[in-house]
């Protein structure tokens, strides 16, 4: 979907037509989005589930049959501090708080279909309420509670919880039940509509209700509420760190524009070939497609021990390459470099994703040990890119993450661990994927994979 579609709407699109309620020119305090008696300024939009208004409160109401419905602020906010109370009945349902989202007119025969940035109302066991979510676009997860799972605990059932949207600049935070939820520095949508979501739902879930209340924004003065240290921020900007960032201790090990830091497992500088840095990218050169054939791998200078590793990748048709760790060097290979491996595959196209045992080689597994979660809404399509993530923490438990979502975790070191190692490919290594320390690799296997965004954070 064309994300610069200029978006309007017809009035026989809308249920309630008149101006929004009313605002003060200055909003230097909160001021009522919804005065808790009418749905003046507001639309409904997509599908046929009904709203009404119950002693002040906004009642949605799940309606087979019909699409994901919204009402929607008739204007448009950049700038703001929404904050709002809802309460969602059931644990298969499903709800959320559009902000800075538009509205393709054409959609859903002309009722509208929304699209843009969702902060989530999830009951389910997953426990992602809160998270950040973009519907009707192919983003999909921006933020899924995983990434920080202090926030997994905030949502109360069968209650009423309270929100805090922090939108400033490029950057929205989520509080909920004031426990910090989610944090994203994004690259579009600067400004867009408000909307409360009715999700579609199968027949069972008919009649099910979403309730908000207490709905009021601020648009003045703004200021973000401080983070904890601790929280993974997502910065969608290519090759940034934001103050935050910089301020948890988070460092590019990637830099953007040479390749400093960055040297061949074969020699003490950069290889002479087969890689390349340009646009903000470094990128392995489509050779033959062999196993460190060409340009060979490339590790950090530096050696690490317990980690927050973040980075992008984009993979090409067919292509293979990874992102390993605790590499030391130690081991004599003609091929790649021994260590722990973040595998980064076409599972559909390369060979390798039908080898091993029980997929343990494709995309985000620890190659040749454990497989990765067959969660279908993490990876992207080949050609655009993902967010892979690997934390290490000081007791040696790994885990690897793909676009937010937890593909699996482990112990380095465990009788589990070890039992996994004796029937794979590394079980002649002694002490495999135990050491104290060790580089960051890139893999060269022949094909053209492109990275950016490459961060690090040492843990203690």
């Amino acid at each position: 979907m064309k994300r610069n579609f200029l978006m309007a709407i017809g009035c026989s699109m809308l249920l309630f037509a008149s101006p929004i309620f009313a605002q003060k020119k200055s909003q230097n305090t909160f001021t009522p989005l919804f005065d808790g008696k009418t749905f003046e300024g507001w639309r409904v939009l997509g599908g046929n589930a009904k709203y009404s208004i119950e002693d002040g409160v906004i009642v949605g109401e799940m309606t087979k049959g019909t699409p994901n419905s919204f009402l929607a602020t008739d204007k448009e906010y950049g700038d703001f501090i929404l904050e709002l109370e809802f309460k969602i009945e059931g644990t298969e349902t499903n709800s959320g708080v559009q902000i800075r989202s538009h509205i393709d007119p054409q959609g859903n025969k002309g009722r509208g279909r929304v699209f843009g940035k969702q902060v989530e109302i999830d009951p389910s066991e997953r426990a992602w309420c809160g998270g950040l979510y973009e519907e009707g676009t192919d983003r999909s997860w921006i933020y899924p509670l995983g990434l920080y799972e202090p926030a997994q605990k905030a949502f109360k059932a069968d209650q009423f919880n309270k929100l805090r949207i922090e939108a400033i600049g490029d950057e929205v935070r989520v509080w909920m039940n004031d426990q910090p939820t989610a944090a994203v520095i994004d690259t579009i949508d600067r400004k867009g509509i408000i909307a409360l979501q009715v999700h579609s739902i199968p027949e069972r879930l008919n009649g099910k209700k979403v309730y908000f209340k207490n709905i009021n924004i601020k648009t003045e003065a703004l200021s973000f509420t401080k983070l904890p240290k601790d929280m993974f921020i997502v910065n969608l900007k290519k090759n940034n760190l934001s103050p935050d960032e910089k301020k948890s201790g988070v460092k590019l090990l990637f830099n953007g524009v040479n390749n400093k830091g960055w040297r061949s497992i074969d020699a003490a500088h950069f290889p002479k070939k087969g890689w390349q840095v340009k646009d903000g990218e470094i990128m392995v050169l489509k050779s033959d497609g062999g196993e460190a054939t060409n340009g060979r791998d490339i590790i950090t200078e530096k050696q690490y021990r317990a980690f927050d590793l973040s980075f992008e990748f984009q993979l090409t048709p067919g292509a293979n390459s990874g992102v390993k760790y605790f590499v030391t060097l130690k081991e004599q290979t003609k091929g790649s470099a021994i260590g722990l491996e973040y595998q980064i595959l076409d599972n559909e196209k390369h060979p390798d994703a039908k080898m091993g045992k029980d997929g343990n080689r494709t995309m985000a597994s620890l190659y040749d040990l454990i497989t990765s979660s067959r969660d279908g809404r993490a990876p992207r399509e080949i050609g655009e890119w993902n967010r892979g993530r690997i934390v290490v923490t000081p007791d040696n438990q790994v885990t690897h993450y793909l676009n937010g979502i937890k593909m699996l975790t482990y112990k380095r070191g465990s009788a589990d661990f070890k039992k996994i190692v004796s029937g794979s490919k590394y079980k002649d290594w002694p002490n495999f994927g135990e050491a104290e320390k060790g580089h960051i690799l890139l893999q060269d296997h022949g094909d053209a994979v492109r990275f950016r965004s490459i961060k690090i954070k040492e843990l203690k």
